[in-house]
């Protein structure tokens, strides 16, 4: 049975800048994500509410966190690998369709969601 990640972010507010609190959330999130994707590990990250937008040109490289890497960086990583998706409901609320999104990222439901963190070997994490 091949072992899957799944990550989902929740993280990042509405104020910015964001609070170091919703930072190091993210950052934590797409490190694990970011390792295991380097790892070979099948990996899928998902985007709720404002962390949407890191799925958007230019916002990853407006973050930053001491002593972690580039949010830009990372984010950059998982694209290459068509590992980003963004959810339906927070993509719309926000007025984002698939042309706002950086190449690499899609939109997708909460089916798709389930179905990944509910396949076998599969490990889904909440950020």
């Amino acid at each position: 049975m091949t072992r899957s990640l799944v990550v989902k972010i929740t993280a990042l507010g509405d104020a910015w800048p964001p609070p170091t609190a919703e930072l190091e959330r993210v950052a934590q999130a797409l490190t694990v994500a970011t390792t295991a994707a380097a790892s070979g590990i099948p990996t899928r990250v998902w985007l709720t509410g404002e962390a949407t937008r890191l799925a958007t040109p230019g916002y990853a490289a407006r973050l930053a966190l001491p002593h972690a890497a580039p949010f830009e960086d990372l984010v950059a990583l998982l694209l290459g690998q068509d590992a980003m998706t963004v959810c339906t409901q927070c993509a719309a609320r926000r007025g984002l369709t698939d042309a706002d999104l950086l190449p690499g990222a899609r939109i997708a439901g909460a089916a798709g969601f389930v179905e990944q963190a509910l396949a076998p070997g599969a490990q889904a994490l909440v950020y």
